[in-house]
């Protein structure tokens, strides 16, 4: 029996997200794909024209909402930046494990990817709101190892449930900031 077309598009995705996490993105073909789903090639194709596009439809709920994160952050200098910063960061960075071990799989490659559109602005400033909007060495410093620790943290296969791991990510990220954890 046929599955319905929305079914076999959502589980292709769901394939394709485990595969890109599993071997990276450019260690997954579109047959490796088609295999774990158990369909054709064509049929794949017929609801995706390329891996790329599997990509950028796993890429765009993540990207955009880091640039609602980037939005709220916009108004907010020093400290408030900083300290709405890291909760925001770490929220996204959680909620979107699988896609943050996608992007760590291959960065040199991902950091150009076209599926990730204005992210490295957004990037700079969120790295920017977490330096509390200081051009200090030390603030861009420990931004930046905040900004990569978060990243790496949640990319990894740690087996603690997020609601022990939030605090002690918001926390630790709070410290490396030098700002005191509230």
């Amino acid at each position: 029996m046929a599955r319905p077309a929305s079914a076999l598009r959502g589980l292709i995705l769901e394939s394709a997200a485990q595969l890109f996490a599993a071997h990276g993105y450019e260690g997954t073909s579109l047959h490796d794909i088609a295999s774990a789903v158990g369909c054709s090639k064509a049929s794949l194709l017929y609801h995706f024209a390329s891996k790329e596009t599997i990509l950028t439809e796993l890429l765009t709920p993540a990207g955009a909402e880091l640039a609602e994160l980037d939005a709220a952050l916009a108004g907010l200098d020093g400290d408030e930046a900083a300290e709405a910063a890291v909760p925001g960061y770490v929220d996204l960075a959680l909620r979107f494990r699988r896609e943050t071990k996608i992007l760590l799989a291959d960065i040199p490659g991902m950091t150009c990817h076209p599926a990730l559109g204005s992210i490295p602005d957004i990037v700079d400033r969120l790295l920017d709101a977490l330096a509390g909007r200081s051009a200090d060495t030390a603030d861009v410093v420990a931004a930046h190892m905040v900004l990569g620790a978060v990243f790496v943290t949640c990319a990894s296969d740690l087996e603690l449930p997020d609601q022990d791991l939030r605090p002690e990510l918001i926390r630790s990220a709070l410290r490396t900031l030098g700002r005191e954890p509230g």
